[in-house]
């Protein structure tokens, strides 16, 4: 079983940043790809972006491409996203999930965390 605990949600303005953590316990973390969805008020669960076990492949969705950056740190068991030139449509929960492929699909993954909320005020 894993345990994956999000922080660095909040409140910012419409350009500023944000850097998300996602700690994970219990299984070994290099085993295992992770990945960042959102889902805002109303809205299906939408993908973000994902690393592979090495942390070498990166994937993100179209519309966070150029602005937010994945990565992963196997000696703390953390993920991370960080997030820049956030814009009032990046405001939706973020949650951390983990599983045995990188992919969009949120099916795919077996662990997710709590969610944490971020909201970008125009």
């Amino acid at each position: 079983q894993v345990q994956l605990v999000e922080s660095g949600g909040g409140l910012v303005q419409a350009g500023g940043s944000l850097r998300l953590s996602c700690a994970a316990s219990g299984r070994a973390f290099s085993s295992l790809t992770t990945g960042w969805f959102r889902q805002a008020p109303g809205k299906e669960r939408e993908f973000v972006a994902a690393i592979s076990r090495s942390g070498l492949s990166k994937y993100y969705a179209d519309s966070v491409k150029g602005r937010f950056t994945i990565s992963r740190d196997n000696a703390r068991n953390t993920v991370y996203l960080q997030m820049n030139s956030l814009k009032p449509e990046d405001t939706a929960v973020y949650f951390c999930a983990a599983g045995f492929s990188s992919t969009s699909n949120h099916n795919d993954y077996n662990y997710w965390g709590q969610g944490t909320q971020v909201t970008v005020s125009s």
